[in-house]
């Protein structure tokens, strides 16, 4: 086993991970590179070969991979995402008004057919004219359909009859909601199904690029993904429900930090560019939301860990609150790119300009802010409308000054547009820059977060007096901010754990004082009852001030910068089947799930027949995941009342689980 390794990547929204993992030595290496979106494979090859370089690791050695990544959540959390087509079977209009289906449209098309089936798998017919109607235009104008149907969990055939029909006009990827969850809850699934269809081409992208690496690298190893409940699963299964890898990274990390720190019982925060993710250890095991995992303020049908996210992370936007009389800051939730950054991959052209802004007569309105494509191919604009395209064709690989840029307010509408599709970043003072100028941060210029600082302190209150004396008293605003939010969001996370309604931590008088430790004749106080763990590349700078605030110990392993490309390739392949058995008249049985929706006679014999089905699906589906010897377990759950001293079977479910380590190639 000495001259095999493991090899976890992690690609965050700013940084790409790698380590190499030993199961004689541990950790061997570990490396970081800046994630590229516009070409993810430069980023992966950055991490991977510093690690194969400082190890002088012979590639062939690799017998695993595993990739976990915040890709497919920062995309959901900040909007991004491709233009999707949504088809509806025997759904109506009044439908998308639950779940928050309707504002997870937005503007993309949205087709209804009649169809659907009933809950025993009953049919009513498919008319498919209006889709068929439609599809040659749709074609041109999304990057991929979702297709949910009327109770298609109890029978998927009308929304397979739909996805083969638009793979064969199209080409483009689909998505049927019956593959992605066994739950009822139509919008809901649709919901599921829509955002797993924006993430397709992302996702496809990401593995894809990996494969290829790993491939040119020499690698001849399977390539796992890290769900986002902390199993593995195959990259193939990756591609096909990206859904499942929201969370994926804070999933990773809390694998990660159990490994890293040994505890039990914790909380760890994981704070990263765009997101600050915190979530619960109990007993040595993370937490799971049963409800569905929540993400950009919208609950999937994705079972994965009780992980928080929240829109605050060390790249995340400043404002500055003008109509305040102190001039009060707020983070986020959007991530822009930092000036310190933008400066290290520019050049001096973006120290230059920030140089002229603070040197002339009169302020701008946009100071301190530029705009630069995200470098997505050009097919990714598609749909744009044409004052976006106008604007979008002005924005070019080089940053450019946004008082430059624009010149009137319907043109920032359009500017936000492009950056909600992920195709033009934004860039600003962001708490990097502060941490950069206090000297706390390196790996970027100085230079340009000092400008950066100034001209954002420069910034005006209520009363007309600058905000700052200096870009140093700046810095320090910053950063109390970013301590004081990120306990806030800390505490809002603890509090819904323990089932605390109605406290929001950014607007309690109590928690508010409690923070400040406040004097007065009632103190306040409060504090965790477990450690808090931080991870992420930037938690040895402001976790020591968090957990001091939350009156928490802190615990920052050595290796908390890549606590997620350590969880990718410590956790283990998991896979879930659930069968359903109803009974639609006396004597007659409707199984589904795992396969074909059978119609049967004899309770005892098909309740039997269930149970294996979902035994003998589960475990397929782990070991075509890799997995070696899965070991299966069964939760079964029967309901049958007694009703005028008859007993009834009204439904009965048969969840099977097969888990197990991946095979070492």
């Amino acid at each position: 086993m000495a001259s095999q390794f493991l090899l976890g990547i992690d690609t965050g929204g700013t940084y790409t991970d790698a380590v190499l993992f030993s199961p004689a030595e541990g950790v061997t290496a570990r490396a970081k590179s800046l994630t590229t979106r516009h070409d993810l494979a430069e980023g992966i090859r950055g991490a991977v070969d510093n690690v194969l370089r400082d190890t002088g690791t012979d590639p062939r050695d690799i017998r695993l991979a595993s990739l976990s990544t915040t890709l497919a959540t920062n995309a959901l959390v900040e909007g991004q995402g491709g233009r999707v087509c949504l088809v509806m079977i025997g759904f109506g209009p009044e439908d998308l008004e639950r779940d928050g289906l309707k504002t997870a449209i937005g503007s993309d098309p949205v087709l209804f057919l009649p169809g659907g089936h009933n809950v025993h798998g009953h049919e009513n017919p498919l008319v498919m004219a209006g889709l068929e109607a439609e599809i040659d235009g749709l074609s041109q104008s999304v990057s991929a359909f979702a297709v949910a149907g009327y109770f298609a969990v109890r029978n998927p055939e009308h929304e397979l009859r739909v996805r083969d029909f638009i793979r064969s006009r199209t080409g483009l990827p689909v998505t049927c909601s019956h593959d992605l969850s066994s739950k009822l809850g139509g919008p809901r699934r649709a919901l599921t199904t829509l955002l797993n269809a924006r993430l397709v081409s992302m996702i496809d992208r990401l593995i894809g690029s990996c494969e290829d690496f790993l491939r040119n690298r020499g690698v001849d190893a399977p390539l796992m993904v890290v769900r986002g409940d902390g199993a593995l699963i195959s990259s193939g299964e990756a591609r096909l429900r990206p859904i499942e890898t929201i969370l994926s990274g804070p999933a990773a990390s809390l694998v990660g930090a159990r490994f890293l720190t040994g505890l039990d019982n914790a909380v760890v925060s994981d704070i990263g560019g765009t997101t600050t993710d915190v979530a619960i250890l109990d007993n040595g095991k993370p937490r799971l939301d049963e409800n569905g995992a929540v993400v950009g303020g919208y609950r999937t049908m994705v079972q994965a860990v009780a992980m928080r996210t929240y829109g605050l992370g060390g790249d995340s936007e400043v404002h500055v609150d003008i109509r305040s009389l102190d001039g009060s800051l707020n983070l986020g939730p959007r991530r822009i790119l930092p000036l310190s950054l933008i400066a290290h991959l520019h050049g001096d052209g973006v120290v230059e300009m920030l140089d002229r802004q603070l040197k002339a007569a009169h302020a701008g309105r946009y100071d301190g802010r530029f705009a630069v494509r995200s470098g997505l191919p050009d097919r990714f604009a598609s749909g744009l409308s044409n004052p976006d395209q106008a604007l979008y064709a002005r924005i070019g690989q080089e940053p450019i000054a946004l008082n430059d840029l624009l010149t009137t307010s319907m043109q920032k509408a359009s500017l936000d547009r492009l950056v909600a599709r992920g195709l033009v970043h934004l860039c600003g003072v962001t708490p990097s820059d502060a941490m950069h100028l206090v000297g706390r941060q390196g790996q970027w210029r100085k230079d340009a977060a000092r400008l950066g600082l100034e001209i954002l302190a420069r910034s005006r209150d209520a009363s007309g007096k600058p905000i700052a004396d200096t870009p140093e008293e700046m810095a320090a605003k910053i950063e109390a901010r970013m301590t004081l939010q990120s306990s806030q969001v800390i505490l809002a996370a603890a509090l819904g754990e323990d089932g605390v309604e109605g406290v929001d931590p950014a607007r309690s008088v109590p928690v508010a004082r409690s923070l400040a430790r406040t004097p007065g004749v009632v103190r306040f106080s409060m504090a965790l009852d477990r450690p808090l763990i931080g991870l992420g590349a930037s938690a040895h700078v402001y976790y020591p001030a968090i957990a001091a605030m939350l009156a928490a110990e802190s615990v920052i392993p050595s290796d908390a910068g890549v606590a997620n490309a350590i969880g990718a390739v410590a956790g283990e392949i998991s896979q879930t089947v659930t069968v359903v058995v109803t009974s639609p008249e006396e004597g007659i049985y409707i199984v589904s799930g795992g396969g074909e929706t059978l119609r049967r006679t004899g309770e005892a014999q098909t309740l039997a027949m269930a149970r294996e089905r979902a035994l003998e699906a589960a475990r397929s589906l782990a070991i075509a995941s890799g997995a070696e010897e899965p070991v299966l377990s069964m939760n079964e759950v029967i309901e049958a009342p007694e009703i005028e001293g008859s007993r009834k079977l009204v439904e009965a479910r048969f969840v099977a689980t097969a888990s197990g380590r991946p095979k070492i190639t």
